[in-house]
């Protein structure tokens, strides 16, 4: 199997490579600059000094040959004097070199300078002797002899000065070498580096940045909209997700719950049919009982008086029979074309005698007549009728019922329209208005709280939505939208 470095190890590498390859050049660096000073610091003094005393023993011999010039043509003994101190300071410094010779070659070469030295000077006193007893002409071929011996004693100096010279330039190559290595291994290191460091930025942007930017790109949802920081971005971006997650995760929760509940209301509601639909039969006998019984039965004022609230209490439970049946089955819609301000004349005709006895006054804001839409006149004429008698009860004093009719066509051929029905009634409390369409939810003593959900299904069937809003002790208004069809509109702008 393969090993796959990961990208943080990789990352670890290349930067203790780096530091690695830094930390040694660094050393080598330290350790050459160290030795090239140590080595220049000890050849120029020794060299130096060395050459210094070769030169001192060339001027020391160059001043011995003119004093013994000056005392043949003056005859003045200090110059013999003269000649005396600077042989006693050449032999001085001649032994100062002798000191500081480390070398076999250089002792060898100071022997030899002495050795000469020592031969000139004897055939030097020889020939001062020959001129101080008068034999100048023997003293002068004396004189030539000296003359060998000081130039082969020169000549010695001179090599001796020449090596010492050699000896520092020798110095300054090694020097020349040393740096020249030094600056080749700081090339390496330095290229090193660089290429390091560009494999690294290569590494981090195609691992690490690339993957960050399309990570925040996909983030902000635009391919050209993205800020500076990467990082900041997606940083944002999983805090955006951790977010949605625990939102997602709450939402589930409740999810569940409502599913739960809407698992436990369709077992009642199955419940529910099942009885109402075995109590219909039963009741419905005993109703056409009860009006065989009207029709042949003589009773007196109490005895018809009893009979009466028997027969309204069998027909509300009737009632909620009906509701029971109706809200545990969906409506069939029969489709066609109406206005639903047709719908609206005609549940205000067919309730005019509720309205009256109720003292309930209708005012109808009505521009022109809505546009035809594909709808059940007979299931909007329920939820309508079931909104307007809401309206009468929460008025049970009288008061005025304003019913406002709007078209809110769209450019493209959608739109909805929107009927709003608004009373001056007592008012729903502003912690009940999301129950009011839930099933069983009712705040009248006979009401079973099924009208207004059945409603909203019967406008929901259409494509359409309910809305409630209400302020206690002012008034309520329910809104019923439902969709513009294209066709309709269409249709009715050529039929216009």
């Amino acid at each position: 199997m393969r090993n796959v470095l990961t990208l943080r190890v990789q990352i670890r590498f290349l930067v203790a490579l780096m530091v690695f390859l830094s930390i040694c050049c660094g050393g080598v660096m330290m350790g050459y600059t160290h030795k090239v000073e140590k080595l220049v610091e000890s050849l120029v003094e020794e060299s130096a000094s060395a050459y210094q005393a070769a030169e001192a023993l060339e001027a020391a011999l160059v001043n011995q040959k003119g004093f013994m010039s000056y005392y043949i043509m003056d005859r003045n003994p200090e110059w013999l004097q003269r000649l005396g101190e600077y042989r006693q300071l050449f032999r001085m410094k001649l032994q100062r070199i002798k000191e500081g010779v480390e070398t076999e070659e250089e002792n060898l070469a100071l022997q030899e300078i002495e050795a000469e030295y020592d031969a000139y000077v004897a055939a030097k006193d020889g020939a001062l002797g020959l001129y101080v007893q008068g034999q100048v002409e023997a003293g002068r071929k004396a004189h030539l002899a000296v003359r060998q011996h000081f130039f082969r004693i020169l000549s010695l100096c001179e090599a001796y000065r020449k090596g010492h010279e050699a000896a520092l330039f020798t110095a300054r190559k090694s020097v020349h070498v040393r740096a020249r290595r030094l600056r080749w291994a700081m090339g390496f290191a330095l290229v090193s580096v660089v290429l390091l460091g560009w494999g690294l930025l290569v590494l981090l942007g195609r691992q690490v940045l690339i993957p960050l930017r399309r990570l925040a790109r996909e983030g902000t949802g635009e391919r050209g909209v993205l800020g500076p920081n990467e990082v900041m971005a997606v940083t944002h971006r999983i805090e955006n997700l951790v977010r949605s997650e625990g939102e997602a995760q709450s939402e589930l929760a409740r999810s569940r719950e409502s599913l739960v509940l809407a698992e436990k209301m369709a077992l009642v509601g199955k419940l529910a049919a099942g009885m109402a639909h075995s109590i219909r039969n039963p009741l419905t006998s005993v109703k056409m009982r009860l009006f065989s019984l009207n029709r042949s039965l003589k009773l007196d004022r109490e005895q018809e008086e009893d009979f009466q609230v028997i027969s309204r209490e069998i027909g509300q439970v009737d009632t909620i029979v009906q509701n029971f049946l109706e809200f545990s089955r969906p409506p069939r819609l029969s489709m066609q074309k109406e206005s639903p301000s047709t719908v609206v004349d005609r549940v205000l005709q067919l309730l005019s005698h509720r309205l009256r006895s109720y003292e309930v006054d209708v005012r109808v804001h009505r521009k022109v007549l809505l546009p035809e839409i594909i709808c059940d006149p007979e299931q909007l004429k329920e939820v309508f009728v079931n909104l307007v008698e809401n309206a009468c009860n929460a008025m049970n004093g009288g008061g005025c019922l304003t019913i406002l009719e709007e078209c809110k066509p769209c450019d493209q051929g959608g739109g909805a329209i929107h009927i709003h029905f608004e009373d001056e009634g007592c008012g729903i409390a502003e912690d009940a208005l999301d129950q009011v369409f839930q099933p069983f939810f009712t705040t009248r003593d006979e009401g079973t709280g099924l009208g207004l959900p059945i409603c909203e299904r019967i406008v929901e069937n259409h494509g359409g939505w309910m809305r409630v809003t209400s302020t206690l002790g002012q008034g309520t208004r329910f809104t019923v939208s439902l969709p513009l069809r294209v066709q309709a509109i269409r249709e009715k702008g050529e039929n216009s």
